[in-house]
């Protein structure tokens, strides 16, 4: 009964549009004073033992090592670099586009940073260069969304807190799909423009690109490589990538002063002080959902129900590529990874997995509507009309849910760096 009237509540507030703080707040008081230890001051306990946590501290840093790349020219040298890879290919520039996305990605793990970082560079640059106006917004809109599964990735630094999963295992199982993800929107991007014309490669062109961009592409290699090779833990990366993006800027390109440092750290506040309060909440209702084995009880009643674990991951694709459609992908871990992850387990799948999958469906929330935030944030950046936006997306969000269909079919493509196992 009292579960009911809980569900009733939370109906109630997304009918008036309440935002998600007050609607995990609400819920998490109500969970406290029923089946809690009936005082709300517990809720302000909990919320400081859930971010406790060092490991929080790399979603800031790497969200500041974003916006110091935005604002200096790292993204610039290494999209130079990969244009001058693939002007030889039909759509070169848009593969470079892609590319670029993939890279910028393994340093930013920001999907909105992401976007505009490379796509600030190539919207113009594609469009001057005579690419369809529908398939460029695409390409970009798609490309930046490599930012939350190309490791680091900061949504997935958010799941493994709320399903204490290991983030360096996280991360090694976001390279294959972000590989196949690049490899399958880089291929589209060639068949579209298989009939632009192509370029020579230019050797002296190339040579001079590395040379002016090799600091930037060694940024990738020491963040990944220190965290796989575990050197660094997800923290210290985030630590190292935001003093070498800073170094680089400042004092080797030269395209950052230390008085900009301020609107920087501004910037990536912002972003803080929406995030936080909510992650505190979640962990908070997480803690006594915990304490009194909801998950448990949601894994009995579910098996109860169905027998197939292909069934639930069938319900699971559905109910989240929904929820990707109307909540963010932060949003959408802190409510339901701590609920679904131990229900996925019982089924037989592995929570290193299962957060993949739960991540590569929320990556496609960013380019469906209502709340496609690359979607939103293009059409102001872009000042393109949001149905255009949402046509030219079309395209990809079906290549994108064939690599989702393909990491759930074969999810060894995940798996392998993890477990060393096809």
């Amino acid at each position: 009964m009292m579960g009911l009237v809980l569900a009733a509540l939370v109906v109630l507030l997304l009918v008036l549009r309440q935002p998600l703080l007050v609607i995990l707040l609400a819920a998490t008081a109500f969970v406290h004073l029923v089946w809690g230890r009936g005082q709300l001051d517990y809720i302000v306990e909990d919320m400081w033992v859930g971010l406790d946590k060092e490991l929080i501290l790399s979603v800031p840093m790497f969200v500041l090592c974003g916006n110091v790349m935005t604002r200096g020219s790292i993204a610039q040298r290494l999209i130079n670099m990969l244009a001058a890879i693939t002007r030889p290919l039909p759509g070169g520039m848009a593969v470079a586009c892609v590319l670029s996305c993939a890279v910028f990605a393994a340093i930013s793990g920001s999907s909105i940073v992401t976007m505009l970082a490379i796509g600030s560079v190539m919207y113009p640059a594609m469009r001057q260069a005579g690419y369809d106006l529908k398939f460029t917004l695409g390409a970009i809109t798609s490309g930046g969304t490599l930012g939350i599964i190309v490791p680091p990735s900061i949504p997935m630094i958010i799941y493994g807190l709320v399903t204490e999963t290991s983030i360096t295992d996280l991360f090694a199982a976001g390279f294959g799909p972000g590989v196949l993800l690049t490899v399958v929107l880089s291929g589209y991007s060639i068949w579209f423009n298989r009939r632009m014309p192509t370029q020579r490669f230019d050797l002296a062109e190339f040579l001079h690109t590395c040379r002016k961009g090799i600091w930037a592409l060694l940024m990738p290699v020491i963040l990944l490589g220190g965290i796989y090779s575990g050197y660094f833990t997800a923290t210290e990366a985030a630590a190292v990538a935001l003093a070498y993006a800073m170094f680089v800027e400042i004092f080797i390109h030269k395209e950052l002063r230390l008085r900009d440092f301020y609107a920087v750290v501004l910037d990536a506040s912002k972003l803080g002080g929406s995030l936080f309060p909510v992650l505190a909440v979640a962990l908070s209702l997480n803690i006594i959902l915990i304490e009194h084995r909801v998950p448990q009880s949601m894994v009995a009643l579910m098996q109860g129900y169905i027998d197939s674990p292909i069934v639930f991951m069938l319900m699971v694709n559905v109910l989240l590529l929904v929820v990707g459609c109307l909540m963010t992908t932060g949003e959408a871990i802190l409510v339901l990874a701590p609920l679904l992850m131990p229900v996925a387990e019982a089924y037989g799948f592995n929570r290193v997995l299962f957060g993949v999958i739960m991540i590569l469906n929320l990556e496609i929330g960013y380019l469906t509507p209502p709340v496609g935030l690359n979607l939103i944030v293009a059409m102001s950046t872009f000042k393109q009309n949001f149905g255009l936006l949402c046509r030219a997306a079309l395209p990809f969000i079906v290549l994108m849910l064939v690599c989702l269909a393909i990491v759930v079919w074969q999810p060894w493509i995940a798996m392998y760096l993890v477990t060393g196992k096809l």
